[in-house]
C-alpha cells in the first residue's frame, strides 16, 4: 500500500522531529526540509499529500505558501503552518498566504489527530 507524503518544514529540533514521528506512526512517509527558499519547489516535485511549516524557523515560509497556491498543480495541498505560542503575531501572515491551518505548536501538538483532520478535510 502506498503512504502518504507530509512534508515538514522545520529548523528548531523540538518541535519538527516531533511532528516528522508522529506522522511516521501514522504510515505517513515523511520528507524533512530545513531551508524555506526550497520548500515551494519541493512541494510542485514532490507533489505531498499535506506540508506543515514552522512561522519560527525563517523569513520566507509566508512567501512559499503564497507559491504553493499560485500553482495550478500545487494550490489543492493542505498545509498547517504554526508558530511558537509565544510568537502568534506569525500566524496571521500564514493565514493571509492560503495555510489551511495556522495554529500555534501547544494546539499542533496537543491536538494532532484533529488538526490533520482539519487540515484534509474536502468540502
Amino acid at each position: 500500500m502506498l503512504q502518504p507524503l507530509a512534508i515538514v518544514f522545520y529548523e528548531r529540533v523540538m518541535p519538527g522531529s516531533q511532528l516528522v514521528n508522529r506522522l511516521q506512526d501514522m504510515h505517513y512517509r515523511v520528507l524533512a526540509l530545513a531551508n524555506a527558499a526550497r520548500l515551494a519547489a519541493t512541494v510542485l516535485r514532490e507533489m505531498p499529500l499535506l506540508v506543515i511549516a514552522d512561522l519560527d524557523a525563517q523569513s520566507g515560509v509566508a512567501d512559499a505558501i503564497t507559491k504553493i497556491r499560485a500553482e495550478a498543480a500545487t494550490n489543492h495541498i493542505s498545509i498547517i503552518a504554526f508558530a511558537p505560542d509565544h510568537r502568534p503575531e506569525l500566524l496571521p501572515a500564514a493565514q493571509a498566504a492560503g495555510a489551511n491551518l495556522a495554529v500555534t505548536e501547544s494546539a499542533l501538538t496537543g491536538h494532532f489527530a484533529q488538526m490533520l483532520d482539519q487540515a484534509l478535510h474536502v468540502e
